[in-house]
């Protein structure tokens, strides 16, 4: 394991290469025993930073703290913590300066041994400890200053990431005294820095300056980072000392040390404007909401609980500390889950709700967790371990007795299932279709008839729900039924029966005029994109062709079937056995409309795309691709590896090839729409950035009761509405001829570019 690169230059340019081979673990205390034993005793050595050069910024740092050197400033002189000391000369110039309460932290007993042995007689005051500065056994608020000379740097291994760096920075806060100074001495490469800015971006003032190198003449900065310990929940913008004018000895390092500032800031300032930012459970570790130890009556903060690599799954959550003390408490701190079908629902979508049900869980601290599309169909005991070492960190105060955080449930939201089939693909893995009714706790909605629902379930990605389709009578069956009762095939009819909520035996169809999905309803919606070329295709009968990659359970062409008759729809799908699925239980059909291509989504699209291409104008018209041709692609995909952080579409889906070819495919006049579900904000980035890059306008629907994000692209404005978005939905609208709430979802639309 090596070092970070320019800790590792700068280390050889101080000592030499031969450092370097000594030590290659700068975490390994068995190495730096070894270094400091081979460079013998009575000798020191500086990473970086010179004495000459950090004496006036130290100097004038400590003088601001306490009573300034001994002696000094009439009061009692500062604490002073070194951890990972080594045998730099800067202890003992603070010492000779005046600051004698300095104490010196480092794991490699030779080195502590060798110190101990120089400075006993000559600074008698001068404390030595041999101590792992990940985990030292000082007492809370112990020190008034901690100055950190490349430690920080040394911990950073980028191949173990920042477990160390974390340890050793929450040990920092916790022995320093409120108001105290951190100040780190750093070459602040990218990934130390972030650290930093991050670890002390709620309750801290916080500084960066350059230190001079007039007496090392090194090829690397050195920047002072000053950290004063303050207020939880306050965030303070940096304050910068950086010009971008100025002269450094490495520009590159400067100026990506004043774009990190620049844009830490602009975070700072979104936290402290009062905008709704989601914030993450290390945010509310680190104090952005106050001290999680203490009951704060009334607080209530949404956030996201979880991430990549730490648990199995990514939750919203919400914590509500209860508004009233009272003694009547069972719970000091309650973990309550809500399923999907019931989030929607006032008591635990609404503010209001909410409290009502802390009130009724009579826990003094709750933390509600909602459950959606990646959890669905997931065993609860799962759920439960994977939220147990995540919520731990929730817990208030130090209560006398070890208690194990209680978990409710609102339940699963199913009154009744019933398993049609469950399949294999070994393409798509496992598979179950179901027949699902709903509880519904409305109290407004109490009187409606229950509704049926059929669902097709992927079991390869957290058991996704892929889709969902209402289940009604048969209005047909009433009039067969006694002709039926005469037929040879009325025994197999009635085979076909089943029982319908109420228990009595009736005949069920798919609603074809009904979107199960919230996301395939924001589909439909983007339409109003190219309402106007829509419009005419049908004024003037002509078709508009329209591709779908992913069939799913069929719900989405048969809807688009019936709600816009012009569409051309070709549907590609790679696993035979979910057309089979779709065709048996959801009531999928083809026709000349609708046609089904079974094969690889990806290499159809690029068939077309040099396929177009490769054809002149003349051809291109002759196909029916003139300029007042529009095309949509639907690609509604979900992924089977998850660990791209994509779960829907695939990786491949979003690759620029790919994205390449799409805009050839289209041929400068239609529309592309993406079904994003991504649990990364860095991941969703990286494809908006993407789709920026291949498409001149890029549109964004994103559904904030699901994780569904829905991107419109289109490679030009020929076929584009956006001069009067009313018009242009009032145009689709009625074109449609199933209902769909155009007018709210658009409202939601943004664009991205």
């Amino acid at each position: 394991m090596a070092t970070t690169p320019a800790a590792a230059a700068a280390a050889a340019a101080a000592g030499g290469a031969a450092i370097l081979d000594t030590l290659g673990d700068f975490t390994s205390r068995e190495n730096w025993d070894k270094f400091f034993a081979l460079r013998g005793t009575g000798d020191s050595f500086e990473w970086y930073a010179e004495w000459e050069d950090l004496r006036a910024p130290l100097l004038s740092l400590l003088h601001g703290c306490g009573g300034g050197a001994e002696g000094g400033g009439g009061g009692k002189a500062p604490e002073i913590l070194v951890p990972g000391c080594g045998s730099s000369v800067l202890s003992e110039r603070l010492y000779d300066a005046g600051f004698r309460r300095v104490t010196n932290v480092d794991f490699s007993r030779v080195l502590v041994a060798d110190m101990l042995r120089r400075h006993a007689r000559a600074r008698p005051e001068m404390r030595w400890r041999v101590m792992d500065m990940t985990d030292m056994q000082f007492t809370d608020g112990s020190f008034d200053v901690i100055l950190d000379k490349g430690g920080l740097d040394a911990l950073m291994e980028p191949e173990a990431g920042t477990k160390l760096g974390m340890k050793y920075l929450n040990e920092a806060k916790r022995v320093l005294k409120s108001g105290g100074k951190f100040a780190c001495l750093t070459l602040a490469e990218s990934h130390v820095l972030a650290l930093l800015l991050s670890e002390f971006r709620f309750g801290w003032d916080m500084s960066i300056q350059a230190i001079g190198n007039e007496s090392s003449k090194s090829a690397f900065q050195t920047f002072m980072v000053v950290m004063v310990k303050g207020k939880m929940g306050v965030v303070h913008p940096i304050q910068s000392l950086l010009d971008q004018s100025g002269k450094f000895c490495n520009m590159k390092q400067a100026n990506d040390v004043i774009h990190s500032l620049e844009k830490e800031n602009t975070i700072r300032e979104s936290y402290s404007s009062g905008v709704d930012v989601t914030l993450s459970l290390r945010d509310l570790q680190l104090g952005a909401v106050g001290d999680l130890k203490v009951i704060i009556p009334g607080r209530r903060r949404m956030f996201i609980l979880g991430d990549q690599g730490n648990s199995l799954y990514c939750y919203k959550a919400v914590l509500l500390d209860a508004r009233k003390r009272t003694e009547t408490f069972v719970y000091h701190c309650g973990v309550f889950i809500v399923p999907k079908v019931r989030a929607h629902e006032w008591l635990f979508a609404s503010e209001e709700g909410q409290w009502h049900v802390v009130e009724s869980a009579k826990a003094a601290r709750l933390i509600m967790v909602f459950l959606d599309s990646r959890h669905a169909n997931a065993d609860m005991d799962v759920i439960k371990n994977d939220l147990s070492p995540l919520v731990k960190d929730l817990e208030p105060g130090n209560p006398e007795e070890e208690a194990r955080i209680p978990f409710m449930m609102a339940g699963d939201g199913v009154k009744q299932r019933e398993i049609l089939q469950e399949v294999t693909s070994e393409i798509t893995g496992p598979m179950v279709v179901e027949d699902v009714v709903y509880e519904n706790s409305d109290e407004d909605q109490s009187s409606m008839t229950e509704k049926m629902f059929r669902r097709l379930i992927f079991k390869r990605n957290s058991g996704l729900v892929q889709s969902e389709a209402l289940l009604v009578k048969d209005s047909t069956s009433d009039k067969a039924d006694e002709n039926n009762k005469k037929s040879p095939s009325a025994s197999k009819k009635r085979r076909n029966q089943k029982k319908g909520p109420s228990g009595s035996k009736t005949v069920l169809r798919i609603d074809h005029s009904y979107l199960g999905s919230s996301y395939h309803s924001s589909i439909i919606s983007g339409l109003s994109l190219i309402a106007s070329a829509l419009d005419s295709a049908a004024v003037a009968g002509t078709k508009v062709s329209t591709t779908v990659i992913g069939l799913g359970a069929g719900t989405l062409p048969m809807f688009l079937r019936g709600c816009l008759p012009f569409l051309d729809i070709k549907v590609v799908e790679l696993d035979p056995l979910v057309e089979e699925v779709a065709k048996k239980y959801f009531g999928f059909s083809t026709d000349e409309q609708l046609q089904v291509h079974l094969g690889d989504g990806i290499k159809f699209i690029d068939d077309i795309a040099v396929a177009n291409s490769g054809a002149t104008t003349q051809q291109l018209m002759s196909t029916g691709n003139e300029n007042n041709a529009v095309k949509i692609l639907i690609v509604d995909v979900d992924s089977s590896d998850v660990s791209s952080g994509l779960s829907c579409p695939h990786a491949n889906f979003v690759e620029d090839s790919f994205l390449l070819a799409v805009k050839k495919f289209l041929d400068e006049g239609g529309l592309f729409i993406i079904n994003l579900v991504s649990r990364s904000s860095a991941v969703r980035e990286m494809v908006v950035s993407r789709l920026k890059a291949a498409f001149e306008h890029l549109y964004s629907l994103h559904l904030k009761e699901d994780l569904n994000e829905v991107l419109f692209a289109t490679p030009s404005e020929r076929c584009l509405d956006n001069n009067n978005m009313d018009e242009a939905v009032a145009k689709l609208k009625a074109m449609l001829k199933f209902p769909v709430n155009v007018e709210s979802d658009m409202k939601k639309l943004q664009k991205l570019q």
